[in-house]
């Protein structure tokens, strides 16, 4: 297994959602521009190390914060596996809803 870093998307809708996804950092302009699909009443897993804005991608050890906005309501859940560790650890928490 290999460590990484997803945002979990579950679309409920009978209504495809496209999502704008903008990844930002301490120290450099934010990536953005990043779009992805979740069809209707699917989940969708985006592994963060897939993201690309143009020919960039998020550096690896490079600690980022992440937006996601969707043209129809959905719910998302960002997850990390760590699997540096003989413990195999997973956390995951809900996004913040802004209104």
């Amino acid at each position: 297994m290999e460590s990484h870093e997803s945002i979990c998307v579950l679309n409920t809708s009978a209504t495809d959602a496209e999502l704008h996804i903008t990844i930002y950092f301490e120290d450099r302009e934010p990536l953005e521009g990043m779009v992805a699909e979740v069809p209707a009443r699917r989940t969708k897993h985006i592994r963060t190390a897939s993201l690309r804005s143009g020919e960039q991608s998020i550096p690896p050890g490079v600690p980022y914060a992440i937006t996601v906005s969707s043209n129809i309501p959905v719910i998302v859940q960002y997850s990390r596996l760590d699997t540096t560790q003989p413990e195999l650890a997973l956390m995951s928490v809900m996004a913040y809803p802004l209104g």
